[in-house]
């Protein structure tokens, strides 16, 4: 870990870092700044959101040691932590009343709004400046660009769809673990060995009510290289009645009807499919990393039943969170904030190795392969360092690890949650009748889709 390049990088430009803000106080002369945030000592005091809620007490404890040994290590600089995120409901009314925090979070779904309304800051000319920036995914730093390239936030966390499947009943089926499927074909195949081991057993499963099947769904489409969602001319409209969305649909109606292997019972949610994968009864689901510990503790299960792959197809739906900053704020907040979020979230190897072991400490699962924000010798550092830690069996998710960087991973189309409650109804329309005329689901579905997509502003 020493011997990385990218930790004498850290320490240069953190010290270069340190030196741009000292000549920004010098030029304030040391006097009291409203405007730039300055005090008469040179301290600037920033306002940043993300603190856990009192409810989530160990998280909240690490927040608040790690703003100490900020404040510690960085003595010109002193956090104002609030609770919360960002609100669209509230947000423009806080910027506009000056309530709005300095450094403020935000999901992948809100930067392309933010920047278009001139909502947060252009931090472009001081990104440089920020230790790892550079080794950042920049698929993940995309989502915080303009089309002219110009940069308003910084990603501190991300996921994307996999698949999720039983080892022990891959075993039981006559297939190698260690090898999941990598195609659609694949997983159908998969599907039927592991639903002929009866005994109420599912090959594959899905969701098809409260939104999730429409999300589901997205993702389908993505993976076979079609979109929800595409704007033309500045108006968005549904491109989802296409090959690819019929070939989506077509694919759950053969393991629906033609296999077998989905089971009967249909309309099901994630807590059903999580249950079933708990109960041992199901082979494979569509599902994030983080789907794994939650079947662990709920279901009592152990790491070692579970493995993830990355998902079939040349993409998935992901997502993510990030800060940006106030359009208010200061070059002098803004400078901050970036050292802030560098140090508290986009951690070098040896801000990795404190979290690791304080996690592993608290009984928060280590090993998993998301979030991964670099590229690189630092994130083939950072990998090292949670494999150190690990709790969980990291080689089981080695499948995700291998073939995830060749799968693009798109994110939600605007309006999502009411695109998703029409797609339900396509998912549901498949999954429980056998008749199901694909063709006029997708394209009764893309009119009422067009008139939702036709709000976005």
């Amino acid at each position: 870990m020493n011997g990385l390049p990218g930790i004498s990088r850290r320490q240069v430009l953190g010290s270069a870092t340190a030196v741009a803000l000292s000549l920004a106080l010098t030029a304030c002369g040391g006097s009291p700044s409203s405007s730039s945030g300055v005090d008469k000592n040179g301290v600037v005091t920033i306002s940043v959101n993300g603190m856990p809620a009192k409810t989530q007490p160990v998280d909240r404890k690490n927040f608040m040691e790690d703003v100490k040994a900020f404040e510690k290590s960085h003595p010109k600089i002193r956090i104002d932590a609030r609770e919360g995120q960002m609100d669209p409901k509230t947000f423009a009314a806080k910027l506009a009343g000056g309530q709005l925090e300095d450094v403020y979070y935000v999901y992948f779904t809100d930067p392309a709004g933010l920047i278009q309304r001139r909502q947060a800051a252009d931090i472009s000319k001081y990104v440089a400046d920020v230790p790892f920036s550079k080794d950042i995914d920049p698929a993940l730093l995309k989502v915080f660009k303009d089309a002219d390239g110009k940069t308003y936030g910084l990603p501190t966390g991300n996921y994307s769809l996999g698949l999720l499947y039983n080892r022990a009943l891959f075993k039981k089926a006559g297939l190698d673990p260690d090898k999941p499927p990598t195609s659609w074909e694949e997983v159908r195949t998969a599907a039927k060995k592991i639903s002929a081991l009866g005994d109420g057993t599912v090959g594959y499963a899905d969701y098809s009510k409260n939104n999730q099947g429409g999300w589901h769904l997205t993702s389908w489409i993505y993976s076979m290289g079609g979109d929800v969602a595409t704007q033309q001319n500045g108006t968005w409209k549904a491109a989802f009645d296409s090959d690819a969305g019929h070939k989506a649909l077509q694919a759950l109606h053969d393991m629906r009807w033609t296999d077998n292997s989905m089971g009967t019972r249909q309309l099901l949610e994630i807590a059903d499919v999580q249950k079933m994968m708990g109960a041992g009864k199901l082979g494979m689901y569509m599902a994030g990393p983080d789907n794994i510990p939650t079947i662990v503790k709920q279901f009592e299960r152990s790491y070692e039943d579970y493995g993830l792959a990355a998902l079939p197809g040349t993409a998935t739906l992901g997502g993510g969170d990030g800060f940006m900053f106030n359009p208010k704020a200061s070059p002098e907040k803004i400078k901050a904030g970036l050292t802030w979020v560098q140090w508290k979230y986009l951690r070098g190897p040896e801000r990795e190795a404190v979290d690791s072991k304080r996690a592993k400490k608290d009984g928060v699962p280590i090993g998993l392969p998301q979030p991964r924000l670099f590229t690189g010798a630092a994130q083939a550092e950072t990998d090292r360092i949670r494999a150190q830690y690990a709790n969980t069996p990291v080689k089981n998710y080695q499948p995700f690890v291998d073939r995830n960087a060749q799968v693009e991973t798109k994110v939600e189309p605007p309006n999502a949650q009411q695109l998703y409650t029409i797609l339900d109804g396509v998912m549901q329309s498949v999954l429980t009748k056998k008749d199901a005329d694909i063709d006029q689901l997708l394209k009764d579905a893309a009119k009422k889709a067009d008139a939702v997509l036709a709000t976005v502003k």
